[in-house]
């Protein structure tokens, strides 16, 4: 057995009541001067948290967005060294936690990150960072942009809307589905994926019958880090290379692109990853990794066509040319009339079946 395994050095903090360890974690950083990050929905808990670092902060950038277009980085990047900030407490999901890495980056590993997830993106875990750039999403990696300390407070999470959370939740699942036949996987990165799609398939569910479930919640964040966490230590394939190219451009919403994409995305590497489909099925008790996972979905009430969530069927060659222009590692080969049937049973949302 032969296998390399290089975990990154991040402090995790997990537990109700977490969040209170904030200004604390900023001492031991060293850091005087942070600026709190969210979207415009999540502004007045912002501003909240922000109150709570007393002089440790620094103000409130509340304009994040979906994709991270280089417009707000650029604003945000001016709102920064404004108020000479050393820190960023990134306070939301994927796409807060986006800008702040998109910051970082472009600072040169000199600012702080300190990630305080309120759904299951996973990306505080990782060193990837994306920016969208006339309607093109890049994508990379660099450590400078791995969050120092991630405080997982279930308590946050307990009012994120349902359907929030149960998108982001599959998408959370697509990070460990897909690490399952990475070529770069070890036997490590397979045991905390398997973990983390049990957890969230455990937890899910329940959150329909009471979204507020302390004990469901847990699972849930639970399983979103382990998902995260080997969503960084890997290498993605063909599926995140699909919801990259429709997020960036098209504008479709991250998480309920992988929510449709992700059991066509299985179906079509089903046959040349056998024993990843069948982590993938032990993990959620199903016979069949991609149909059981459309099922899944489907008993959840969530969209299973892109055309559900605005994607037009002219559309679908536009994205295929930009994924065969620039194709991820998969473990089968990419070929255009194949994803193109992929893109097209995805967008009418029929079952997903080996294309």
């Amino acid at each position: 057995m032969n296998f390399a395994y290089s975990p990154f050095a991040q402090r995790i903090l997990f537990g109700n009541g977490c969040l209170s360890n904030l200004r604390n974690e900023l001492q031991r950083l060293k850091r005087m001067r942070a600026v709190v990050l969210s979207t415009p929905h999540q502004a007045a808990l912002a501003h909240s948290l922000l109150l709570s670092l007393e002089d440790l902060g620094a103000g409130v950038f509340s304009d994040a967005k979906m994709h991270v277009p280089v417009e707000t980085v650029h604003r945000a990047q001016d709102y920064l060294h404004a108020r000479q900030a050393d820190a960023i407490v990134a306070y939301g999901g994927g796409s807060t936690i986006g800008l702040a890495k998109a910051l970082a980056l472009r600072a040169g590993g000199k600012l702080s990150i300190i990630a305080i997830p309120t759904t299951y993106a996973g990306s505080e875990m990782t060193t990837i960072y994306g920016i969208t750039e006339n309607s093109l999403k890049t994508t990379g990696r660099d450590l400078s942009v791995l969050p120092s300390t991630v405080l997982y407070d279930p308590n946050l999470t307990l009012d994120l809307p349902l359907d929030i959370s149960l998108f982001s939740g599959v998408n959370a699942i697509a990070h460990a589905a897909e690490a399952l036949y990475a070529h770069d996987r070890s036997p490590i990165s397979d045991l905390l994926a398997q973990e983390g799609i049990r957890a969230l398939v455990q937890g899910m569910p329940a959150l329909r019958l009471d979204s507020q479930d302390p004990i469901s919640r847990s699972y849930c964040l639970y399983g979103a880090w382990l998902c995260g966490t080997v969503l960084g230590q890997v290498t993605m394939g063909l599926h995140h290379k699909l919801c990259h190219t429709l997020g960036g451009t098209l504008d479709l919403p991250h998480a309920e692109t992988h929510t449709i994409l992700l059991p066509h995305s299985l179906a079509y590497n089903y046959r040349a990853v056998p024993q990843a489909m069948q982590r993938v099925e032990a993990a959620m008790g199903t016979r069949h990794a991609a149909t059981g996972l459309y099922e899944f979905i489907s008993k959840l009430g969530l969209p299973t066509s892109l055309r559900d969530i605005g994607m037009q069927e002219k559309d679908i060659a536009l994205v295929c040319d930009v994924v065969m222009a620039h194709p991820y590692s998969n473990p089968r080969e990419v070929e255009r009339d194949s994803i193109m049937r992929l893109l097209r049973r995805a967008w009418d949302g029929s079952v997903p079946i080996d294309t």
